[in-house]
């Protein structure tokens, strides 16, 4: 009899190892979509039925974190870490020199082995090189954009703007702008095709949506449907790709085993207005790491194993899903490299509503902004309202306090009434800032680098040179498009001028933004020289007190050394990463800087006083 039982219970075991019972799992990742751009977050201008009946069958995680930016909060959600751990500090570029490093691991790459079939369709934004591409990093099939629909390139074969649209490793279509309103259908469509074909297996399906990220383009059938606007009919036609994934599981069985998270890579970009969307009560927006920025609807269905119309406000995020699913799926995640992301089954669960880590980090770049425990956030720098504001950022004193549980805005400061959670989370921040943040990080993984970077579709010839006539006309108040501008990226250059002004804060001359430039302005009185590489990674030079009248030379060398030039007398030097990647989108401007500044300045008033004899050579 007890041997009867014994085999009884190892046939029992080897029914629950067989591949073909181990659950399915399906991310929905958005891009730009905000906390409360959808019904189950209390969106009121577009209806979101497949996804209020979604929230009503799982679980709404109202405490959910990505990143402030796209690359780095999908390098989080495929490697379990960081953006700073893994060297994503912010936004590749079509055709750059860096990507996610092929030595870190995906989650596919973990569930491969476990007998996973694996899919990414959508946007991959890890690099669009050959080496860093999905099918290099443990997917079988890729089809999508690999980066933002926005990136367009003039093709040299007909001069249209595109962008390319991939399988496996391979351009088969370089769509326009007006092709884009067929993106959310036809990556449907392949989500849809992959389900069917492996409902036999254990499959991963990584949905990642352009979607509703600017340029807006909803599908002719949801157009003008929503009364939101373009952005509100793109959601619609996001919500309604959702519910044709979930009525795939349903009509293959498969619902009851298969586990669908639903969330998005950062806040709305609350710059482009009404094609921005809205993080409902929350402060901020892309790009910042106020909890607008960073905190973005989820919600996870998994019928039979999660609670239907469940809410928990644990602290999560992307960071946890590659250790939730590779324990689900029967794996172990080895204990090196370290990842910082822990497994979330049980509050999947309704085992425990304990946050399955210690505290949440709030990085812009490589700078730790603020440390989230419990409902206390502390914030210990400066932090902006979201890319692209024109905002210098938070000027109130650090550290700042907030029980998020009272204060989802932001808005009182309590340091002073609980120094002991001020001296615990400070202590926290410390830690983690000397091993991944910062210049000299004990703990952070080199990133993904290839010597010659090539564009994946041949480019038209661009003209390379502004007019420098143009240029040496410019008077403060004045700019140049980013079209006619300097094309500075991946060459050194220099800028000279002289200035004659009394103000002793201001911008000099700007050109680029958020992601990339340069810009020289003063700073009570001193000149200063600044080059920023990506969102938060300013390197500044300052020169000596300005007397009235001065000549003053700035440059970037290919090297990545700076200096500083002023009437003549000997530079000051310091070094930054090297050139500019990217080419500045943001045109050059004098006396004053765009709504996306390079720098953070104190007086954006424009410069009062004489720019003259202004030039920029570059090669």
């Amino acid at each position: 009899m007890l041997f009867f039982l014994s085999m009884i219970s190892c046939l029992s075991s080897l029914e629950q190892d067989r591949p073909g019972n181990r659950p399915n799992f399906v991310i929905v990742l958005m891009d730009d979509l905000g906390y409360g751009d959808v019904g189950p977050f209390g969106a009121m201008k577009q209806k979101t039925p497949c996804l209020d009946r979604m929230a009503r069958e799982g679980m709404r995680l109202t405490s959910f974190y990505a990143a402030p930016v796209c690359s780095v909060s999908r390098a989080q959600l495929l490697t379990g870490c960081y953006g700073a751990r893994v060297s994503v500090p912010g936004v590749f570029f079509p055709a750059g020199p860096q990507g996610l490093n092929p030595a870190e691991t995906t989650i596919a790459e973990h569930l491969k082995p476990l007998g996973y079939s694996t899919a990414c369709v959508g946007k991959w934004h890890l690099g669009d090189q050959p080496e860093f591409l999905p099918t290099r990093q443990g997917f079988d099939q890729y089809f999508g954009i690999p980066y933002s629909n926005d990136m367009q390139k003039a093709a040299k074969s007909d001069g249209r703007k595109v962008v390319p649209l991939l399988r496996g490793g391979k351009v088969v279509e370089l769509m326009d702008e007006e092709a884009q309103a067929t993106l959310v259908e036809r990556y449907t469509s392949e989500a849809v095709g992959f389900i069917r074909e492996n409902k036999n297996r254990p499959f991963f399906l990584y949905l990642a949506h352009n979607a509703v990220h600017t340029p807006i383009h909803p599908g002719k059938a949801f157009r003008g449907k929503s009364g939101n606007g373009r952005f509100g009919d793109w959601v619609e036609e996001s919500d309604w790709s959702v519910g044709r994934v979930l009525d795939t599981l349903r009509e293959t069985g498969l619902e009851r085993n298969t586990l669908v998270f639903f969330t998005s890579d950062n806040g709305p970009w609350l710059v482009k207005k009404s094609d921005g969307g809205s993080a409902g009560p929350l402060r901020g927006g892309k790009g910042g790491t106020f909890e607008g920025g960073m905190r973005v609807p989820t919600i996870a269905w998994w019928p039979g194993t999660i609670g239907a119309g469940r809410t928990v406000d644990t602290v999560s995020g992307t960071i946890d899903l590659l250790p939730t699913l590779v324990h689900l799926g029967g794996g172990v995640v080895p204990a090196k490299p370290k990842i910082d992301g822990r497994d979330l089954s049980g509050v999947l669960t309704g085992k425990t509503e304990e946050p399955p880590r210690d505290a949440h980090y709030f990085f812009a770049g490589y700078s730790l902004q603020a440390v989230r425990q419990g409902s206390w956030k502390l914030a210990i720098t400066p932090q902006n309202e979201g890319m692209g504001n024109g905002q210098p950022g938070d000027t109130l004193q650090n550290p700042r306090l907030y029980n998020l549980t009272a204060d989802q805005r932001e808005k009182e400061n309590l340091a002073s009434n609980h120094p002991d959670v001020v001296k615990k989370l400070s202590a926290l921040a410390e830690t983690m800032a000397a091993e991944i943040g910062g210049p000299a990080p004990s703990g952070r993984r080199p990133p993904g680098s290839v010597a010659e970077p090539k564009s994946l579709y041949p480019l038209a010839e661009a003209n390379n040179q502004a007019d420098p006539a143009k240029i040496l006309a410019l008077k403060p108040g004045q700019s140049l498009p980013g079209s006619g501008s300097p094309q500075v990226a991946m060459k050194s250059f220099t800028v000279s001028l002289e200035l004659e002004t009394k103000d002793r804060d201001g911008v000099v001359v700007a050109q680029g933004g958020v992601m990339s430039g340069y810009a020289i302005h003063l700073r009570a009185g001193r000149v200063v020289f600044a080059v920023r590489h990506a969102n938060d990674q300013i390197r500044e030079l300052e020169g000596p007190v300005l007397p009235g009248k001065s000549r003053v030379e700035a440059r970037l060398g290919a090297d990545g050394e700076m200096s500083l030039k002023v009437n003549g007398g000997d530079p000051v030097k310091t070094k930054t990463r090297g050139p500019l990647t990217r080419q500045p989108s943001e045109g050059l401007s004098v006396g004053f800087d765009s709504d996306q500044p390079v720098a953070k300045y104190s007086n954006k008033q424009v410069l009062s006083g004489a720019i003259r004899g202004l030039q920029v050579e570059y090669r």
